[in-house]
């Protein structure tokens, strides 16, 4: 079957709450399409690194981030044309409850979401000790906002066959709303939680057994035939008008190019896939490089260095001396480095867990430590408020923190820090953006879409460093 570009049917796995298993469910039915041979583009609501990787590696193809409050609405639903043209439907697993949101509208919410791209919701049930009552929670969702067109709902944490009949006789019967599958209760083996719920796929000593785990759970226990004619027979159709022209990536590595560098491996790999085309598009050449891995930095023009958990290599990155100090050395020669939450660690003089200091690359006089509950959580909103190399005093932009790191010790003088907090915490006292040379830290995540100077900026200093870097 050929996706059209008029219309790709898609569907927004979602649920009553976060934590109910909307991501183990969402990979099973990704990953069992992919494997009938149907093209399958995934999709994240919200800002998440962690399930997009997941379902990135349970769909064979990048997974992209659909957020309206980083992006214009316009921008989400360019994003969702252009990164499903070449596939038979697209999946987006939602994020928190159906209509959680940052305000009582539900602006930023899934459900919001599932009415600007016009696409039905699978609704996910956790029916632990519960019976009648999802009918009642299921029958409210359908009429909190009547805009939202549930297709299906797949009951989660079924304690057996008896506990399954009685949940699925009472939708039936008070919300005529297709029960689409019932899957029991699962052990953590497969997927184990940290932080932001899953581990990265790139830390799990069993990523394919786990997405074969997923198909089984989803073939066994999901009635996939049903669910695909629902999705696919939908006379839903994205708001017309604002599909965007196709997207011209432009010449790539040409003589005039600047190279930069990504630091990516176990200990980084919080990157949206948006940032890296967003580089790609403005002509750089990308490389990967790995302190786990490489003694030295290659030669680049700029670093771009992402979040992750550097606190579970912080041995291993202790142990690169040649890595750190070929860093330090290159930010003193005023190498553009840019880097986000786990990379601000890094550019760091030190990270202490469990009362053992752990030397990092020493460019920030900043000493870090570990806590056992998130120090920043949510979306951020800042103002630049001192120059710097990558923004314009002036600037409002919008991202995300979540961190359990926290700061021990700081030397700082008011103008090194570029943002003054509008919403979220920031590194210090509703301070963030750390600056020294052209090396640029800050706990606050953005996405290339919904920050479109980022992009240009970093591109930019390269392209200096590179005709005035030193010889």
């Amino acid at each position: 079957m050929q996706a059209s570009r008029e219309n790709v049917p898609g569907v927004i796995v979602a649920g009553l709450r976060g934590g109910s298993g909307k991501t183990i469910i969402s990979l099973g039915i990704t990953a069992a399409w992919k494997e009938s041979n149907l093209r399958v583009s995934p999709f994240k609501k919200g800002p998440d690194y962690i399930d997009a990787g997941w379902l990135s590696r349970a769909a064979g193809r990048p997974c992209y981030n659909l957020d309206t409050f980083l992006c214009t609405p316009e921008t989400v639903i360019s994003s969702y044309f252009i990164n499903s043209q070449d596939s038979d439907l697209a999946l987006i697993e939602g994020n928190r409850g159906l209509y959680d949101g940052i305000d009582t509208e539900g602006s930023t919410s899934t459900s919001e979401l599932a009415k600007l791209l016009n696409l039905p919701v699978l609704l996910v049930l956790d029916c632990t000790k519960s019976t009648r009552t999802m009918a009642a929670l299921l029958m409210g969702c359908m009429n909190f906002d009547p805009g939202i067109r549930i297709c299906g709902v797949v009951l989660n944490r079924v304690a057996g066959k008896r506990h399954e009949g009685k949940v699925r006789a009472n939708i039936e019967r008070f919300c005529n709303i297709p029960v689409l599958g019932a899957v029991p209760k699962l052990s953590q083996g497969d997927f184990p939680e940290r932080h932001m719920g899953l581990v990265t796929s790139e830390e799990h000593s069993y990523t394919d057994q786990a997405i074969e785990s997923a198909i089984k759970i989803a073939r066994e226990n999901i009635d996939l035939d049903r669910l695909y004619e629902l999705v696919t027979a939908s006379d839903g159709q994205t708001r017309p008008g604002l599909c965007p022209p196709a997207r011209d990536t432009g010449k790539k590595g040409g003589p005039d190019s600047v190279t930069i560098g990504i630091i990516r491996d176990s200990a980084f790999q919080f990157y949206y896939p948006d940032n890296l085309r967003a580089l790609e598009d403005l002509g750089a050449r990308i490389v990967f490089i790995s302190p786990l891995k490489q003694e030295t930095i290659p030669p680049v023009h700029a670093i771009y260095m992402g979040g992750g958990f550097p606190e579970t290599h912080a041995p291993q990155l202790a142990k690169n001396h040649s890595f750190r100090e070929n860093l330090k050395r290159l930010s003193l020669e005023g190498l553009p480095i840019y880097a986000e939450c786990g990379g601000l660690i890094f550019l760091g003089e030190s990270i202490r867990l469990d009362d053992v200091e752990y030397p990092m690359s020493g460019i920030f006089p900043i000493k870090f430590g570990l806590s056992k509950k998130p120090q920043g959580h949510g979306y951020t909103k800042v103002e630049v408020v001192h120059s710097n190399p990558f923004y314009k005093k002036g600037e409002t932009l919008r991202g995300h923190e979540f961190r359990y790191s926290k700061i021990r010790s700081i030397e700082y003088k008011d103008t090194q820090m570029a943002f003054r907090m509008e919403r979220g915490k920031g590194i210090l006292d509703k301070k963030d953006g750390f600056h020294r040379n052209n090396t640029f830290g800050t706990y606050t995540h953005i996405h290339a879409l919904g920050t479109p100077s980022w992009a240009p900026s970093l591109v930019a200093k390269a392209m200096d460093y590179k005709l005035h870097q030193p010889r």
